[in-house]
């Protein structure tokens, strides 16, 4: 797996509570796949507010791509971006809901090598507060495939804010205390 980058080395002035130890920020190439048989480039509201939104924390889009909901399409594209050395995290956004045609968790579930439960789990928890009972619709998952991170979350984009907002961004940033999935990358791989 290609090395992340370090920037601002110590802890940065201002820092918010629960960031501490002067560990610098590591920059990531994270991948975007959009799930959806309708969206384009010009009206995927949702890859756009991720991408957007990991640049301005300092990652790397590596990729960003749009296919429709086939769980075979999903899984290649995927797959393919788990055996890249360079990609750190991919994140899907679309087809976790409960429609016939919603098979992001059937498409990737089986490349996990390990699975976060808590990460949807959480996300839930956490969107229960915005759509209340209506969070239960919501498959959104994550875990690890050959030493890459996957979060796949919902295809609106108000969820995906909340995803990357509450939850993804301080994981994929080392200086998170008292832990962060950065910190983890480098032992990822170990049997």
């Amino acid at each position: 797996m290609a090395d992340p980058i370090v920037h601002n080395e110590g802890e940065p002035e201002g820092a918010p509570e629960g960031r501490a130890g002067g560990r610098g920020f590591l920059a990531l190439n994270i991948a975007v796949l959009t799930v959806s048989d309708s969206r384009t480039d010009e009206t995927d509201k949702s890859g756009r507010l991720l991408a957007e939104r990991l640049e301005a924390a300092g990652h790397r889009l590596y990729e960003k791509a749009i296919v429709p909901d086939d769980v075979y399409r999903v899984r290649a594209v995927v797959a393919r971006w788990c055996a890249e050395e360079a990609v750190h995290v991919v994140i899907t956004t679309g087809g976790t809901g409960v429609t016939g045609r919603d098979g992001t968790p059937e498409a990737v579930r089986p490349l996990f090598d390990k699975e976060l439960e808590g990460f949807g789990e959480i996300f839930r928890v956490i969107s229960y507060e915005d759509i209340g009972g209506s969070t239960i619709q919501s498959r959104a998952i994550a875990g690890v495939s050959n030493g890459t991170y996957i979060f796949c979350v919902p295809g609106a984009a108000g969820a995906c804010a909340t995803a990357w907002d509450a939850l993804i961004q301080h994981q994929l940033d080392l200086r998170t205390r008292p832990c962060n999935l950065v910190e983890l990358m480098p032992r990822l791989r170990e049997r």
